[in-house]
């Protein structure tokens, strides 16, 4: 049976995702052909898909999305020594919505087998995004931090790296997001309407940092609680950034915080105290559908594509 991948021939809605035949791909020399296991459906898959981001991020037709996969290396670069047909790894990769991708060896972390695949696939980009945001506000032990989008996929792993690095963590959420945060270790403070006096009843002083995951129009009252529009960083809202005078964060060339993200991430798994929630899985043969369901929003997790 020939190798399978999901790609679009033009932009438009999630119709436009079509499975089709591939070729089995050669690695580079410094590079490994990882077999797919699971691949994470983000945010930026359904903006390139749409032409969104066209002008930005222009595109060769047909266009293969993915970002990020677990698999099973099943061929290695004449260059790499770390890695061995057999590996079960994970990280970021293109072209993940396929049976067999080429990866960068050095970028891979090896999947122990505690982790499963659905996870592993799903970790790298909201793990790399939570890293850099920490880092980019220069979180340190004893601060207290807010973090809107607590209980979404890049909020939760915020969550637990800040309280990993000796911080308060106070987190947004609604329903069922609540006592998700305070499982993790955080207090939960509902959002909405009166979120800065509830935070300010449980941080009379205000924060030391804020951290925005979910675009919410939170940025004017989170600047009022720390102060400093400096240590008000967003992951989802680069217009609100802009009129508020925040700091907006991207992964971009010299920002990859992908290493320090995932070593954080498998420490944690180690130690047993690794959320990563996922909100549904599905064949790679229905990626249109995981795109519908991460338009409609309300996701209480990460959406992964899974090749079996």
């Amino acid at each position: 049976m020939r190798p399978k991948a999901i790609a679009f021939a033009t932009y438009g809605g999630p119709e436009v995702l079509q499975i089709t035949n591939t070729d089995i791909p050669e690695p580079d020399p410094d590079q490994v052909r990882v077999a797919v296991r699971a691949a994470g459906v983000n945010p930026y898959d359904w903006k390139v898909r749409s032409g969104a981001m066209a002008a930005a991020v222009p595109l060769e037709l047909p266009y293969v999305p993915g970002l990020e996969l677990a698999g099973t290396v099943d061929a290695v670069g004449d260059g790499v020594g770390a890695l061995s047909v057999g590996d079960e790894v994970s990280g970021p990769a293109q072209h993940a919505y396929a049976s067999y991708v080429v990866a960068d060896a050095a970028r891979l972390m090896r999947r122990p087998a505690t982790l499963d695949a659905e996870r592993a696939g799903a970790l790298p980009v909201a793990a790399e995004a939570a890293h850099r945001a920490l880092a980019e506000l220069d979180v340190m032990v004893g601060e207290t931090v807010l973090i809107h989008g607590a209980a979404g996929a890049v909020g939760t792993l915020a969550t637990q790296f800040a309280l990993d690095r000796g911080a308060r963590v106070i987190g947004t959420a609604g329903g069922a997001g609540l006592s998700r945060v305070t499982e993790l270790g955080a207090e939960a403070v509902g959002h909405g309407e009166g979120v800065a006096e509830r935070v300010r009843d449980i941080a009379p002083h205000g924060v030391d940092a804020v951290l925005d995951t979910s675009g919410a129009e939170v940025l004017a009252l989170s600047a009022e609680l720390t102060g400093d529009p400096a240590r008000v960083l967003t992951l989802a809202d680069p217009q609100g950034a802009q009129r508020h005078g925040v700091r907006f964060s991207s992964a971009g060339p010299g920002r990859d915080h992908t290493a320090p993200a995932l070593e954080q991430a498998l420490a944690l798994h180690e130690r047993g105290t690794l959320s990563l929630p996922l909100h549904a899985t599905y064949p790679l043969d229905q990626a249109a559908e995981a795109h519908r369901t991460g338009e409609a929003g309300r996701l209480t997790g990460k959406l992964v594509l899974t090749t079996g």
